[in-house]
């Protein structure tokens, strides 16, 4: 029987690894810079991404052996490679820094124009004309709160679809008003090899190898 996709398959999974789970990994973010030397002894610099890219590593502590069993079964369930899932980045999971709470005027959504209704959540990272605008697909259900030109807006006054990350406004913003929010969120991620390792370290605590996920686009 194959494990492969019908064609109307989602190639993602709308469930997130258990936070426990990755206690004890590692974070970062990658660019590609692509660099020309030139005959003068300058540098031609270019980048083919216009965002950076997360990697996580996790399953490194040891744990117990339900534990590990949970992270295999979960590894087993998205086939590997095969579907992408939420994960909670530890170090960025908010639209404020990781020590505040997230407000309504966190973060610019963007400018009404008396038609526009859906809003994408975005992240700014860096500031004026170096920041780096972050699509936010993967929100945390219930945690998002928008304002319209300072303005908190009640709840039924505005939907969001948790899958794409876009909020829809009951009304327009008036032209000119603009529309920020303040939300958690997940960071969509798949496994990055087709092979989990289980080494039992003692009756009942075990240690999974070192799990590689990688962002991926959706």
């Amino acid at each position: 029987m194959s494990s492969g996709m019908s064609p109307g398959m989602s190639a993602f999974h709308e469930v997130r690894l258990p936070v426990r789970l990755a206690f004890g990994g590692t974070s970062g973010v990658e660019r590609r810079t692509e660099i020309v030397g030139l005959a003068s002894g300058f540098e031609r610099r270019s980048s083919p991404w216009a965002h950076g890219r997360r990697r996580y590593l996790v399953g490194t502590a040891t744990r117990s052996l339900d534990e590990a069993a949970e992270l295999v079964a979960f590894f087993e369930a998205r086939r590997g490679r095969l579907f992408g899932f939420r994960f909670r980045d530890p170090a960025d999971f908010k639209s404020c820094a990781p020590s505040l709470t997230p407000v309504p005027s966190d973060q610019a959504l963007g400018v009404g124009d008396g038609a526009r209704k859906a809003f994408p959540l975005a992240k700014a990272y860096g500031t004026g004309e170096q920041a780096v605008s972050r699509a936010i697909a993967k929100p945390q259900a219930g945690s998002v709160r928008v304002a319209v030109a300072g303005v908190e807006q009640a709840a039924g006054a505005f939907a969001v679809d948790a899958a794409t990350g876009v909020v829809t406004l009951a009304a327009a913003p008036a032209a000119g008003a603009m529309v920020t929010a303040g939300f958690l969120f997940d960071t969509p991620v798949r496994f990055d090899l087709d092979r989990i390792d289980v080494t039992l370290e003692g009756f009942g605590a075990a240690r999974v190898g070192a799990v590689s996920l990688v962002e991926v686009r959706v």
